[in-house]
């Protein structure tokens, strides 16, 4: 039999590791469908989750709780009385959905990447899209910011199946452009978001750390929760270059010439008293901050964010 164009045959389901090979920020970004991508980052990170203390996650979240003589009738899950033979009331999804916000910085210095690796906006854009997937999957009303040295983008919190098209369509047409003033930027955007929610901020971060922080602080000022995303590219956290090399700023274009082998101890240790900063003062405002490279899977930023969902229902 054939049917559009497939001849009829048995087809065997992808094991866990095919699929959670999408969570490879390489592979991912070889399918040309951001919304494929991001739905596939997702399926590969719930594949795996069978091992994680959040096997019972799905994309189609609901809480349920035992019956109790006195609850509406229309409110009994038939399936799970069905698959379990035991009456459960599915607790609606607006108990316990947020409001969440995506906070992209596309600033010219998010287009750095070496080695065949993707870019740090490429990498931050399919984050984001496989986390507005998800949040919508959760009834989350999902709203987008992109930004560089101002807003250039909002889509205010919706939570209908359209808005993941919206956000998509957005990510997917963004470009890195312009200069960095994200601390100034993040105290901005904290003046427009009037409601509380969860703001998810996707950033290199690449701007004065105490303009930064008072930034990030703006938010939790106004009672939102925050988590933070630092995303470099590899070369930018451990500097490997040991032979001379010209160094180019990618917003100014200023350039330096400098022996790699005389600064890359020194560049090390500066990267790292950078983000150890960054750490301690997010965690004294309980900040979740997590500091990726675009060679680090995907499931590790996920699951960062599903631990801060989970404390929040």
């Amino acid at each position: 039999m054939v049917a559009g164009g497939w001849e009829g045959r048995e087809v065997t389901a992808p094991s866990t590791a095919d699929i959670r090979r999408f969570l490879d920020p390489r592979l991912a970004s070889q399918i040309e469908q951001l919304d494929l991508r991001a739905r596939l980052v997702v399926e590969g990170f719930l594949a795996g989750l069978h091992r994680s203390p959040f096997h019972g996650f799905s994309v189609e979240f609901a809480e349920h709780r035992p019956y109790s003589p006195g609850d509406p009738i229309r409110h009994i899950d038939w399936k799970v009385l069905g698959k379990a033979d035991r009456y459960y009331i599915k607790r609606y999804h607006e108990e316990t959905n947020l409001r969440s916000y995506l906070l992209v910085d596309h600033s010219a210095s998010m287009g750095f990447s070496r080695g065949g690796r993707v870019s740090k906006l490429e990498y931050a854009s399919l984050l984001a899209s496989a986390l507005c997937y998800m949040m919508l999957g959760q009834q989350d009303a999902t709203g987008l910011m992109l930004f560089s040295d101002k807003l250039d983008k909002y889509l205010p919190p919706r939570a209908v199946k359209s808005q993941l098209h919206q956000v998509l369509l957005e990510l997917s047409r963004v470009k890195p452009e312009s200069t960095t003033q994200v601390g100034a930027c993040l105290t901005a955007l904290a003046e427009r978001i009037k409601r509380r929610g969860l703001v998810v901020v996707f950033s290199d971060l690449l701007d004065d750390p105490e303009t930064v922080m008072a930034g990030l602080k703006s938010f939790r000022h106004r009672g939102h929760e925050v988590v933070v995303f630092h995303i470099l590219d590899p070369d930018e956290r451990k500097f490997p270059f040991k032979e001379p090399v010209e160094i180019e700023d990618m917003e100014t274009g200023e350039k330096l010439v400098t022996h790699g082998w005389e600064m890359s101890k020194d560049y090390r240790e500066r990267v790292a008293d950078w983000s150890a900063t960054l750490q301690r003062e997010c965690r004294e405002r309980l900040i979740d901050y997590v500091l990726l490279d675009t060679a680090t899977p995907f499931d590790v930023a996920l699951i960062r964010y599903l631990e801060k969902r989970t404390r929040l229902n």
